[in-house]
């Protein structure tokens, strides 16, 4: 999809997709959040941390598909009803940045959710004698090969599979919070740089129909500015010359005597 001739009719469509993907991530987020206080429940299941992943992935894709609907709604040709379609912008970016930070913060809701999960199953899985549980995730990548070995000899081997596909979870939920704070960026960087081009655009096209409207106007009054002015000019001419030739009168007289 894409708006690039900035017609009116071309704005108010892009602008009713973005609304439309803000309301489904608003929805989304809403449904997440009920699957989130279900989490460490009774009624937490494979089932239902299937259903919270794929909420999380649609929402993330209408919010990465949003940030590049803004972007292009921002970037549109202007036209004469720049202010209108200004406050449009401003309006759309206000919501979109509201449901942004609910859908963030049920994201770390459920990161923190996972941590706590993974944090219990090691605690409860520790063999007699086994490693310290210090409440932190497994890392793969950091510790030595002998290190980590030990450890996962410390779990139960249905334990560590679970752990390991919640830190991938987590891994995840991370990933996609700082994905929204970089779409968080582009919408700063959007009013920022837009504003000031945007109030100029308008104060020129205002300008421009002022000056088209009273063209005769000023043209008119422009002749007789002119016209009065040069009949100014000729009679100080003739009141110097009066004055040049009366002051000379007077001295030749003086000058006589």
């Amino acid at each position: 999809m894409s708006y690039q001739s900035g017609t009116d009719s071309d704005a108010n469509r892009l602008a009713q997709t973005i609304g439309s993907n803000i309301q489904k991530i608003t929805q989304h987020t809403a449904e997440i959040q009920r699957i989130v206080n279900q989490l460490g429940t009774p009624q937490d299941s494979a089932e239902l941390r299937q259903q919270l992943l794929q909420k999380q992935q649609n929402a993330n894709r209408l919010a990465k598909e949003t940030d590049r609907y803004m972007k292009e709604f921002g970037s549109l040709p202007p036209r004469a009803e720049q202010r209108q379609r200004k406050i449009q912008k401003d309006r759309l970016v206000g919501d979109f940045s509201n449901a942004l930070a609910a859908f963030q913060k049920i994201q770390r809701q459920a990161a923190q959710k996972e941590k706590e999960f993974v944090a219990r199953v090691r605690a409860s899985s520790r063999v007699s004698g086994g490693l310290p549980d210090d409440g932190g995730l497994l890392s793969y990548e950091s510790e030595s090969q002998p290190q980590a070995q030990v450890q996962d000899d410390a779990i139960r081997e249905e334990d560590l599979v679970l752990i390991k596909e919640r830190e991938t979870s987590i891994r995840q939920l991370e990933s996609d919070i700082i994905g929204i704070n970089e779409i968080f960026k582009d919408l700063g960087m959007m009013v920022h740089e837009q504003g000031d081009t945007i109030d100029s655009i308008e104060a020129n096209v205002e300008t421009a129909e002022i000056h088209v409207q009273s063209a005769s106007r000023q043209l008119t009054r422009a002749a007789e500015y002119q016209s009065k002015s040069r009949k100014k000019i000729c009679i100080l001419i003739v009141v110097l010359s009066v004055l040049a030739v009366v002051i000379g009168l007077i001295i030749w007289f003086s000058l006589k005597k």
